[in-house]
């Protein structure tokens, strides 16, 4: 749920790092985003009653609302690269190149792979492929060309779809049971999705304005 603030801290980096009128912050994308995050609440809320707020606990909320405005300066950020011209390919393979360069030594000291990259089985071989592949790669030239084409804030809504898609899968795959609180949750969040696109005002204005002109006549 604190993930799903990521949209919401993208639209006010947005508004106030760049003069781009399609980021500006209106009260039409704050009620999407609010929708949005108010769905994600009642997805989660059979699982809210085991959340604490020990010291702790109340770190890891707060490293986890840090991490959500990271990520939003850096949907900002990707769109920066975008205007200037430099293509989704090249971006994700720069992004993705440089933080696995900052990363390996870490991964050296504290992991040390050379202790067990001999227990690999295929199985795992082939998930950490995928892994790195299609959900890392490919996802994000796919991240990088929405940015450009859609905006920051716009494109930073997919975090919001991540718990939607989570539970889809597991009712599909692992058996899991799709409840009251998912259907509601979705439909929040779809509600949300719709006010931030625009195209729901639209089409109540078109039905106001054709039930107007029933009427004249």
């Amino acid at each position: 749920m604190l993930n799903a603030t990521t949209p919401l801290f993208a639209a006010v980096v947005a508004h106030i790092s760049t003069d781009d009128a399609a980021e500006r912050l209106g009260p039409k994308r704050i009620i999407g985003i609010l929708f949005g995050i108010a769905g994600v609440t009642v997805l989660l809320a059979p699982k809210l009653g085991t959340v604490g707020f020990s010291d702790s606990e109340v770190f890891g909320q707060i490293a986890i609302l840090g991490a959500a405005l990271s990520y939003g300066l850096a949907v900002v950020y990707g769109r920066r690269i975008g205007k200037q011209g430099i293509s989704p390919v090249v971006a994700a393979t720069g992004q993705v190149s440089a933080s696995s360069f900052l990363l390996l030594p870490l991964v050296l000291i504290i992991d040390k792979p050379w202790t067990y990259l001999g227990s690999i089985d295929l199985n795992t071989f082939t998930s950490m492929l995928s892994l790195s592949i299609f959900c890392t790669a490919f996802a994000y030239i796919l991240y990088f060309k929405l940015i450009k084409e859609a905006g920051a804030t716009n494109a930073s809504l997919v975090t919001l779809l991540v718990p939607v898609s989570a539970i889809i899968l597991g009712v599909l795959f692992l058996g899991e049971t799709f409840t009251v609180n998912t259907a509601a949750g979705m439909a929040f969040i779809g509600l949300g999705l719709l006010v931030i696109d625009g195209r729901i005002f639209s089409y109540w204005r078109k039905s106001t304005l054709k039930a107007a002109d029933n009427g004249s006549d």
